[in-house]
């Protein structure tokens, strides 16, 4: 009824299992998906995992009531772009819903920096993760630095003096590298090998 009312926001589906979402998401691609972490069928990190393996461009922000660390960690590794909370005001839903439709990594920006520095130690990590971020150019690096910063698109662009265009091809080209789903993965595989650095994201 919320998003109903919004003229630029289509509803492709309010499904109540994630079995009933993967086949809608199979079928629409949807550009975002909100899941729920606790689903009757198969948990959220599951059914995030699925969607973008069903539909890769579809951004996935996890719904839930809180975050233990190894939902974080599981939730992130799946692909998900970010998490929204339950009980957050409908016109933040709405926002949120642009925000990750634009590609935005979306977290709770009045608590920005104390999320990914939970998100920093939630991240399980790989074997293989130095080697794949020793593979980023300076550019790149400079790039995942300006998103760990909370910057969009449109802001990365600006700060770089590039067009936002091809922040969204180096965005591809870093996530292709790093073998990771989404920005907040590659950001917090960043953080944990000490590629970027929250405290200067976040001086002063």
């Amino acid at each position: 009824m919320l998003l109903g009312g919004e003229d630029d926001i289509e509803v492709v589906g309010v499904l109540g299992s994630a079995s009933e979402a993967l086949e809608v998401a199979s079928r629409e691609h949807p550009d975002v998906a909100l899941v729920d972490i606790e689903l009757p069928d198969m948990s959220g990190i599951e059914a995030t995992l699925r969607l973008k393996e069903i539909s890769p461009h579809t951004q996935v922000v996890a719904v839930t009531a809180h975050l233990g660390e190894e939902t974080v960690a599981g939730i992130v590794e799946a692909g998900a772009s970010g998490f929204i909370a339950k009980t957050q005001a409908a016109e933040v839903l709405v926002s949120t819903i642009r925000r990750a439709a634009a590609g935005e990594m979306v977290l709770p920006s009045a608590n920005f920096p104390a999320v990914l520095v939970g998100l920093r130690q939630a991240h399980r990590g790989r074997s293989d993760a130095r080697l794949a971020l020793a593979q980023l150019t300076g550019r790149e690096i400079e790039i995942l630095q300006k998103l760990a910063e909370g910057g969009s698109t449109q802001e990365v662009a600006k700060a770089l003096f590039i067009s936002p265009l091809t922040v969204h091809s180096h965005v591809k080209n870093i996530l292709a590298k790093l073998g990771v789903r989404s920005k907040l993965e590659a950001v917090t595989m960043g953080l944990r090998y000490d590629l970027i650095a929250i405290e200067r994201a976040w001086a002063g």
